[in-house]
């Protein structure tokens, strides 16, 4: 099984039990996908969001 994880997303290549394996293994510490990119990506602050008038 091959986990690659990009800026914008991820590409796994595998058997499907092994890609539903690892997709529950991080379901335990990750709500989204998104999280663990950004968390492996090192994005881990949202952008600040200011309000403008």
């Amino acid at each position: 099984m091959k986990v690659y994880v990009f800026d914008n997303g991820i590409i796994m290549a595998g058997k499907a039990w092994e890609i539903k394996q690892k997709l529950k293994q991080f379901e335990t510490k990750y709500t989204y996908v998104n999280d663990w990119v950004r968390d492996v990506n090192g994005h881990t602050l949202l952008p600040i969001l200011k309000r403008i008038k």
